[in-house]
């Protein structure tokens, strides 16, 4: 099966069905959940949430992924473990219903007011998240951590918590773009890449490279030299997931950046995923 493509088209749109307009507009035909008219889709009612999966059947629209809380920049390591918890439960029996395995965690920043030692912090970390992944496992889901806030940001911390959590309903979410933005390196973004592939799942496609000033920023998919290495290597491997893309150019939502109504952010998501189209078929050809 070849590489399909979806993403987070909350970057573009706001509403549901402007979401599902963009996709449409670049011929993808499946979405990754996460904000619905500013609303995470973890959140949704059940009313919410009815008309949210309605309104996807009847345009054809598959889900891939939630984009999760759990576990995020918001919820560090002493947050009441109750809340995640809670959306898990609550969120499993909606993935179910849309076929849709993957549910977007993160593990854990530690604390700001009372930090943790790293021991500490990481037993705490692999306690929550084993706890989480015996009820995935009951629910038919994949938490799928992201390189990105918490003990697994690095690939040393994601390894140590592989190997204590160990458990087949605990995998990874590769942001191809992350760990250059958090490192000030696209060698960074590789070196996790290569040290974790064996847990990679499913892909968020993310670049960056350094600006005049030297500050790392977003950019498009074909501008970042580690992204075609990437890809090259995905498919060498028979990759056969998702490239779901999460540009964080027009828009960033964990850092309050949201869309505006000028159709700029609709403009850039949808060049966005014409170049990673084109970049896939030039890695696959070459």
């Amino acid at each position: 099966m070849p590489i399909q493509y979806t993403g987070f088209a909350d970057e573009a749109e706001k509403s549901l069905a402007d979401q599902v307009s963009v996709l449409k507009q670049v011929g993808w035909s499946a979405i990754e959940l996460r904000l619905i008219d500013g609303k995470n889709v973890c959140d949704q009612t059940d009313d919410e949430w009815k008309q949210s999966w309605d309104y996807l059947q009847s345009e054809g629209i598959a889900v891939v992924g939630f984009g999760g809380q759990i576990g995020n920049w918001a919820r560090p390591v002493d947050t009441d473990f109750q809340i995640d918890e809670d959306e898990l439960v609550r969120v499993a029996p909606r993935m179910r219903e849309c076929g849709c395995q993957f549910l977007r965690i993160m593990s854990y920043p530690n604390s700001t007011e009372a930090p943790l030692e790293d021991s500490d912090w990481r037993h705490e970390v692999v306690r929550r998240i084993r706890e989480l992944a015996e009820i995935a496992e009951g629910e038919g889901v994949i938490l799928g951590h992201e390189n990105c806030s918490g003990y697994g940001g690095a690939r040393e911390g994601f390894l140590e918590l592989v190997e204590e959590v160990d458990h087949p309903s605990f995998k990874l979410i590769f942001d191809t773009g992350n760990n250059t933005l958090h490192e000030k390196s696209g060698e960074a973004t590789w070196d996790y890449y290569d040290a974790c592939r064996s847990e990679i799942v499913h892909v968020h496609i993310k670049a960056a490279i350094p600006g005049d000033d030297g500050e790392f920023a977003t950019c498009f998919v074909d501008e970042d030299p580690v992204q075609e290495r990437i890809l090259k290597d995905l498919q060498s491997n028979g990759y056969e997931g998702w490239l779901s893309i999460e540009p964080h150019l027009a828009a960033a939502i964990h850092a309050g950046q949201d869309i505006d109504d000028t159709g700029h952010a609709r403009k850039v998501w949808v060049d966005y995923a014409g170049r990673l189209e084109k970049l896939v078929a030039a890695t696959s050809a070459s």
